[in-house]
């Protein structure tokens, strides 16, 4: 028997995923919520994030990080693909997307030790053997490139493309998540950049404008 705090959580997580008309397993869901506990207990000695209230953590980081998922799936299908997730923070949306998409392989970076530290054991808890998470600048980050490199709130357009030109595969995509559509952002863009996508996300629970940023080289 869960405590009710939990059964409520878990309802709304089950309700934001059929907003999003999305497919998780009971595990899954699971894992999302025990993820969420491993952020609140962290907080309390680590500053991992400044939401503090279960309720609000489930909307800004769980389904937030969710509502980008049917955008990726409708771009990558059904094919294993690795995910690079540039300052990762407490892992958004790099781990949810571990927890959503075993098939993937997730790398997180952040600068900072701690919440690299706290990543890694975010997957050896929750058994992730998708999920790695690196303590590191990203701009010197050695690792094969990924087909996917996504941010969240991490830099301008123009930084977040500069400083990781070199981790993105041939034939990969950034996978920018913005509040409001970037246009200034996008205007300053290096021309062999191109935008070939922006759509509008629509968070459960969130009155906030999302919109998810597509790129791609084009030189």
């Amino acid at each position: 028997m869960r405590p009710p705090e939990v059964e409520a959580l878990s309802s709304r997580l089950s309700d934001g995923l059929a907003d999003l008309r999305l497919d998780l397993t009971d595990i899954q869901q699971s894992r999302l919520l025990d993820y969420l506990a491993l952020i609140a207990k962290w907080n309390r000695v680590y500053n991992l994030t400044a939401v503090r209230a279960p309720a609000e953590m489930l909307v800004l980081h769980l389904l937030d990080s969710l509502a980008v998922l049917p955008a990726l799936l409708r771009h990558v299908g059904k094919r294993p693909v690795s995910v690079l997730d540039v300052g990762s923070g407490a892992g958004l949306p790099g781990v949810v997307l571990a927890i959503a998409l075993p098939s993937a392989s997730v790398t997180c970076v952040d600068t900072v030790g701690k919440k690299a530290s706290f990543i890694q054991q975010v997957a050896a808890e929750l058994k992730l053997s998708n999920l790695a998470a690196r303590h590191a600048r990203v701009e010197t980050l050695d690792m094969p490139p990924a087909d996917v490199v996504t941010s969240r709130a991490f830099s301008s357009l123009l930084d977040f493309v500069t400083l990781t030109r070199h981790l993105v595969a041939k034939d990969g995509v950034w996978m920018a998540m913005k509040g409001k559509r970037p246009v200034d952002e996008q205007a300053a863009l290096p021309a062999d950049v191109e935008v070939f996508h922006v759509e509008q996300l629509t968070v459960p629970g969130l009155d906030a404008d999302r919109s998810l940023v597509w790129m791609r080289n084009g030189g």
